[in-house]
C-alpha cells in the first residue's frame, strides 16, 4: 500500500476524532429509513447490518455499474470490470465472489421486483441508475428471508414522481470516448403519478475490444384508485451490445517492460488478446420487464400488497476457446432466450399483543423462468453452419411461503424472527438435433430457513443486537449444466447439492450526537457443502461440493459533520474468507502447469475475497455558489485468483476527486460536474476472473481518467 496515498484516506478517519460539536451549527444528521423488513423503519432500531446508498451518492459516479455505488458500503466488494460485457463483480462477506457470470450470492430487487431469477443468479446490468432514488444494502441472517442464496440483499427503490412536473437532460463527456446523454420527465396530474427516464451510453473503453453502447428507458407510473389503494407499474427496457478484451496473464519479470505493477507485469494492460480480436468476442443482450405493486389498507391494523411481473431477456456471446497466435481462433456462440414471471403476496399486520407492539408480515412468492439455450461453434466470430453443441430447455420454479416480525418486549427489548420455507426445481430438456446426446434431468431442493434478532436499547443514542439464522444456496443452471466439461455428452451434473450455512452476528449503532454516527458488526458464518469448481476445459466448468468454509469478519462504517459545511465518511471490511476442508480441483485446458490443477490446502483463502478494505470521503460545500467538492480514498488488499491461491492481483490505493456547481434561474435549474478517477495514475487490477479456465485472471483498471457533464432542469 502506498504510504503517501494511505495518509490521505487515514486523514479522513482522523477527522472523526477531532471533529467538535461546536463547529456544527443547526445542521443534522437524517434518520436512514429503510424496508428491509417489509415495513418503513428506522435502520438504527433493526438488528442487521443495512446501510443505504443516497440519491446524491449516485449522481457523484458515472451512473453506468452498479458497482460505483456499493464501492462506499462496508461488507460489500463491488468491482467494475472496466469493460461492460461482463456484470460487476459484486459479493456480500464473500458470497458471490466465486462467481464468474451474473451476480451470485446476492438477491436484487427494484422495487420489491427482482432481478434474480430462481435459480439464483442476478442480472443487475440491467439497471436503470438515473431512476433510482436509492439502494439498501443488507448483509447477515435476515438476508436469507429473500429466499434461497441470499448472502445479501439489494434493494433499489426508484425515485418518487415529483408534485410539480419537471423535465431535465443531463450530457455527459469523458475519457476513452465516452459519451452518454440523458432526459427525464416527473410529475403528478390528479390521481396519476409519472415518471420517465430515457438514457444512451457509448464508450471506446480504456482497453482494446471493449467498445460498449447501451440504451434505456424507464417509466414508472403510480394510480391512487380510491382512498385506500395505489397501483404502480414500473416497466424497464435496455439493450446492449459490448465487447470484451478478456483478460490477461502476467508476462515478464523485468522492471522496465509496460505496464508493470507491484509483483508482475502485463505485457501491454491496455490490450486484448489475440483470440479476444481475431475471435471478436462481444455480448448482446435486451431485457424488457413490467411489474406491477398493488398496495391497499384495509384497516388501521392490515395492509395488503401483491406483486407481479414478467418479462424477456436475450443473450447472445460470443467467447474465444484458443487463444494460437497464428491462424484462426475457434470459438462459441452462446445464446439464451429467457422468459420469466412472478408474483409476491403479503399482509401486513400491525397491533399489539398483552400489551405489547408487534408487527408481522406474512406472504407467499412464486417465481419461473423458462431459458432456451443454444451453443453453436465460431471461428473468427463467426457462427458455423452445422449441428449445435448444445440445443435445451431449462426451467427453475420456487415456490415460497414466509413470515416475519417483531415483538416490542418492554421499552428496551425489541424481537426480531423470520421463518422461510423454500421448494425449488431445476430442469433440463434437450431438443433433438443438437451434437451431445445428452439425457434430461433436473433436480427438486426444499429447505426451511429460520432468523431470530434482538435489539437492546441501552440508552436512546446507543443500540446493542445479536442474531442467528441459517441459509442455504442451491447450483444454478448453469452448474448443473456439465458433469465433465471437456464431455458435453455425460450428461447433467445432478449429484450437486446445496450448500448451507450458520451465520451469526453481533453489533452496536451509536449516535454519538447529532452529527455523527457510527456502526459495527462481526459475523462468524460456517458453511457445509460450499459449491466450487471440480474442473475446467477452456470457457466451461463443471462443479462439485466441498467441505465446509469459514467466513469471520468486521464492518465498520462512520459519517459526521465536521461543519455545517465538511462532512467525513468512512467505510471499512475485515473478512477472514477461508476453505476449512481440503479437495481436488481440476484441470485448465490452456492452464500452464499446474495453474489450475491440485488440491487446495485448508486454510487456503476463497479466491475473490479482499481481507481489507477501505473507503474513505472527505465532502465540502459552499453554500453561496452552490458548490460540492470531495476527495475519496479506496484501498483494497491483494486478492487471490484461483481456489490453490497460485497469484494474487496486489493490494492498490486510488484517490478521486468531484466537484459540482448549481445556479437556480427562474424556473431552471442548472448543474456542471467533474469527476477524475485514480488522480495518482496508479497501475492496478481493478478485478479478477476467478478460476479462469485459460488462466487469463486479471482485468486491469484505467489510469487517470475524467468526465464532466451538464445537467438542466425546468420546472412547470
Amino acid at each position: 500500500m502506498n504510504m503517501k496515498h494511505t495518509t490521505l484516506a487515514l486523514a479522513v478517519l482522523g477527522c472523526f476524532i477531532s471533529a467538535t460539536a461546536a463547529e456544527v451549527e443547526s445542521r443534522v444528521l437524517s434518520p436512514v429509513v429503510v424496508t428491509a423488513t417489509r415495513v418503513e423503519q428506522d435502520s438504527f432500531d433493526l438488528p442487521m447490518a443495512i446501510d443505504k446508498v443516497e440519491r446524491q451518492n449516485i449522481d457523484n459516479q458515472l451512473r453506468m455499474t452498479l458497482s460505483e455505488s456499493l464501492a462506499r458500503i462496508p461488507g460489500i466488494t463491488a468491482q467494475n470490470r472496466n469493460q461492460m460485457a461482463q456484470d460487476p463483480q459484486i459479493s456480500s462477506r464473500g458470497f458471490g465472489a466465486r462467481s464468474s457470470f451474473g451476480v451470485r450470492g446476492i438477491r436484487v430487487y427494484v422495487d420489491g421486483i427482482p432481478l434474480s431469477m430462481p435459480d439464483g443468479i442476478g442480472n443487475p446490468g440491467s439497471i436503470d441508475l438515473d431512476s433510482i432514488g436509492s439502494i439498501e444494502v443488507m448483509r447477515g441472517p435476515f438476508s436469507a428471508m429473500y429466499g434461497s442464496s441470499s448472502g445479501g440483499v439489494l434493494q433499489l427503490l426508484t425515485k418518487k414522481p415529483s408534485e410539480t412536473p419537471v423535465v431535465g437532460g443531463d450530457i455527459l463527456f469523458g475519457s476513452f470516448n465516452t459519451r452518454r446523454e440523458s432526459i427525464e420527465a416527473s410529475g403528478t396530474n390528479g390521481g396519476l403519478e409519472y415518471s420517465l427516464n430515457l438514457s444512451n451510453y457509448s464508450s471506446d473503453g480504456f482497453r482494446a475490444q471493449s467498445r460498449n453502447d447501451k440504451q434505456q428507458a424507464t417509466v414508472k407510473l403510480g394510480t391512487r384508485i380510491g382512498d385506500d389503494t395505489k397501483l404502480t407499474t414500473l416497466i424497464n427496457w435496455f439493450d446492449q451490445s459490448a465487447q470484451d478484451p478478456g483478460g490477461l496473464v502476467r508476462t515478464g519479470t523485468g522492471a522496465n517492460q509496460p505496464g508493470a505493477f507491484p509483483g508482475g507485469l502485463f505485457y501491454n494492460p491496455t490490450g486484448a488478446t489475440r483470440g479476444a480480436i481475431v475471435g471478436d468476442t462481444r455480448v448482446s443482450r435486451s431485457n424488457t420487464q413490467i411489474g406491477f405493486n398493488l398496495e391497499k389498507t384495509l384497516d388501521a391494523s392490515n395492509t395488503l400488497n401483491i406483486i407481479t411481473y414478467a418479462g424477456q431477456r436475450d443473450n447472445l456471446q460470443y467467447l474465444a476457446t484458443s487463444n494460437a497466435p497464428t491462424g484462426t481462433i475457434s470459438g462459441r456462440a452462446s445464446s439464451i432466450g429467457r422468459s420469466f414471471y412472478g408474483t409476491d403476496v403479503r399482509l401486513t399486520n400491525r397491533g399489539e399483543v398483552i400489551g405489547k407492539p408487534y408487527q408481522l408480515s406474512v406472504g407467499l412468492n412464486v417465481g419461473y423462468m423458462d431459458d432456451a439455450r443454444l451453443d453453436r461453434n465460431a471461428t473468427n466470430g463467426v457462427i458455423q453452419p452445422g449441428s449445435p453443441n448444445r440445443d435445451e430447455k431449462q426451467t427453475a420454479f420456487n415456490i415460497d411461503q414466509y413470515a416475519q416480525g417483531m415483538l416490542a418486549l418492554d421499552e428496551r427489548w425489541d424481537l426480531h424472527a423470520g421463518i422461510r420455507h423454500t421448494r425449488l426445481k431445476l430442469d433440463v430438456q434437450p431438443n433433438a438435433g443438437a451434437t451431445a446426446n445428452l439425457a434430461a434431468g433436473g433436480l427438486s431442493f426444499d429447505k426451511t430457513i429460520p432468523v431470530i434478532g434482538l435489539v437492546f436499547k441501552a440508552t436512546p443514542t446507543v443500540n446493542y443486537y445479536a442474531n442467528i439464522g441459517t441459509g442455504f444456496e442451491t447450483p444454478t443452471l448453469v452448474e448443473i449444466s456439465y458433469r465433465d466439461p471437456a464431455n458435453a455428452s455425460a450428461g447433467l451434473n445432478l449429484g450437486l447439492k446445496p450448500s448451507t450455512s450458520t451465520n451469526i452476528e453481533v453489533g452496536a449503532k451509536a449516535l454519538l450526537s447529532d452529527t455523527s454516527r457510527v456502526n459495527v458488526a462481526v459475523f462468524d458464518i460456517s458453511t457445509q457443502n460450499e459449491i466450487v469448481i471440480d474442473r475446467l476445459s477452456g470457457t466451461t466448468a463443471s462443479y462439485r461440493n466441498a467441505g465446509q468454509t469459514k467466513r469471520r469478519g468486521l464492518e465498520l462504517s462512520a459519517e459526521t459533520l465536521l461543519h455545517r459545511d465538511v462532512t467525513a465518511y468512512l467505510a471499512y471490511t475485515m473478512l477472514d474468507a477461508t476453505f476449512q476442508s481440503a479437495f481436488a480441483t481440476g484441470t485448465g485446458a490452456m492452464a500452464p502447469g499446474s495453474y489450475n490443477t491440485g488440491t487446495v490446502a485448508p486454510g487456503s483463502a476463497i479466491p475473490g475475497t479482499y481481507r481489507h478494505q477501505l473507503y474513505a470521503e472527505l465532502a465540502y460545500r459552499y453554500r453561496p455558489y452552490q458548490l460540492e467538492t470531495a476527495v475519496e480514498a479506496r484501498y483494497n488488499s491483494k486478492v487471490y485468483i484461483n481456489d490453490l491461491n497460485k497469484d494474487a492481483a496486489p493490494d492498490y490505493t486510488i484517490v478521486s476527486v468531484r466537484a459540482s456547481l448549481q445556479q437556480v434561474q427562474g424556473k431552471w435549474k442548472f448543474t456542471e460536474y467533474a469527476r477524475i478517477d485514480n488522480l495518482f495514475d496508479e497501475t492496478y487490477i481493478g478485478s479478477v476472473r476467478v478460476n479462469d479456465g485459460n488462466t487469463r485472471f486479471f482485468e486491469p483498471a484505467p489510469g487517470r481518467n475524467y468526465f464532466v457533464g451538464v445537467k438542466a432542469n425546468y420546472m412547470f
